[in-house]
């Protein structure tokens, strides 16, 4: 995947916004919360970071490409971040978009969730 591939698969998520920020970081958000992060290391290989459910957590985490994300996990938060692609090729990789991007959703107020136009119950 490239940055382009990412932006573009990010930016046709529901209610999303883009920022280029903390040193050039590429940050989509949902509702003023992130839920992907892309950057890239020396050798412009895209790094993508993203929440994850407890169980995909533990299970990514021991993969080869996969590690938790920097910064986020060392706060308990459940964020992995891929650097390589050998065990999640990019059509998996967005599948964790999406699911990153509903689980931010989901911990938006009813408000903020009823504002950007996704069902509140």
């Amino acid at each position: 995947m490239t940055l382009d591939d990412y932006n573009s698969f990010c930016a046709s998520l529901p209610s999303t916004t883009h920022v280029v920020q903390w040193g050039g970081a590429h940050v989509w958000k949902v509702g003023a919360k992130v839920f992907a992060i892309g950057g890239w290391d020396a050798d412009k290989q895209l790094f993508v970071t993203f929440k994850c459910s407890d169980i995909a957590y533990d299970v990514l985490k021991e993969q080869p490409g996969l590690r938790p994300a920097p910064y986020l996990a060392s706060r308990g938060m459940k964020w992995i971040q891929r650097h390589a692609s050998q065990s999640m090729d990019d059509d998996a990789l967005k599948d964790y978009l999406r699911e990153s991007h509903r689980l931010v959703a989901l911990k938006l107020t009813k408000q903020a969730r009823r504002e950007l136009g996704f069902a509140v119950r």
